[in-house]
């Protein structure tokens, strides 16, 4: 039976040095070892994956299709490979995540930076963004997602709990009145953040609540502080307005009304469930979050 990994990691080695010679030198082996190889990888496959020229090799339409997937080949052996050797081990090599910009610098990024101080072994890469990335096709190790979870492809641990809370200050409530009913917040001044469908529940379900005002933006923080100064209602996460509700700058609305808890969660490939610096960084940000004020679980 032909080895399944015969002529794979030479192929990639020439696809990515796009010559035989440089391949050869990044593997150690001769050029004739690595022309073999490829040859026979070809032959296996029954198709060319190389054109080849005096000077330089470049990818055919198929090389390029499968260099794409030996490269998640060789990623998931090597993760197999890691999992096995470093369990109970020290957390090393780099570690690919995401979370969303506003929460990751304020929560997120600083657990991750003292995990690092922990584990020096370790590189972590940190992208921020506000637009989910595919995991698999991005080759991230981890996500932290917010609210309810779409991927079903992905591992999920909860980190913490999830709040939404509808407020307002008390000088906006004295000058403008507390609404009592869904249908009343038509008459408010609402502040719109990233989406202006609210989710609330009406008559025991989920609903969804189209809300309108004067005030825009897509920051929770911006619409925290518009919300302090009395400028309209909002609805936010608890820990952006936990802290306010306890201390009374901000008021708690139609409560009868609020959506079920949802989570901060932690995301990651399937491949990546046994992976120590992946666990341990999830164990990591569970416990961190558990120790914040933001995360008092009792009603203000």
């Amino acid at each position: 039976m032909d080895n399944l990994w015969e002529g794979i990691d030479e192929f990639v080695a020439v696809a990515e040095s796009s010559q035989f010679t440089a391949a050869a030198e990044r593997l150690g082996v001769s050029s004739s070892h690595i022309s073999r190889q490829v040859a026979r990888l070809e032959d296996r496959l029954q198709t060319r994956l190389l054109y080849r020229s005096t000077r330089r090799v470049s990818l055919t339409e198929a090389g390029e299709t499968f260099l794409h997937h030996c490269r998640r080949l060789q990623d998931s052996r090597e993760e197999a490979l890691r999992a096995v050797s470093d369990l109970g081990g020290e957390p090393k090599g780099l570690l690919r995540m995401t979370c969303a910009v506003a929460y990751g610098e304020r929560f997120i990024v600083p657990l991750v930076t003292r995990f690092m101080a922990l584990h020096p072994q370790l590189r972590v890469d940190i992208e921020l963004s506000n637009r989910p990335l595919d995991l698999l096709h991005e080759g991230m190790d981890l996500a932290i997602r917010l609210g309810r979870l779409q991927d079903s492809r992905l591992v999920a641990v909860r980190l913490a709990p999830r709040r939404l809370y509808l407020c307002a200050s008390p000088a906006y409530l004295e000058r403008y009145g507390r609404p009592h009913s869904l249908s009343e917040l038509a008459r408010h001044n609402c502040l719109v953040g990233s989406s202006d469908a609210w989710q609330l529940v009406q008559d025991g379900r989920d609903a969804t609540q189209r809300v309108a005002g004067n005030w825009r933006c897509n920051s929770g923080q911006a619409v925290l502080e518009a919300a302090l100064l009395g400028v309209g209602l909002c609805q936010l996460p608890d820990y952006y307005v936990q802290g306010h509700l306890h201390s009374g700058a901000l008021v708690s609305l139609l409560e009868t009304h609020q959506p079920p808890d949802t989570a901060v969660w932690g995301l990651y490939p399937q491949q990546r469930h046994l992976s120590p610096k992946v666990r341990r960084l999830v164990d990591h940000l569970r416990e961190g979050l558990a120790g914040r004020p933001e995360y008092r679980v009792d009603n203000p």
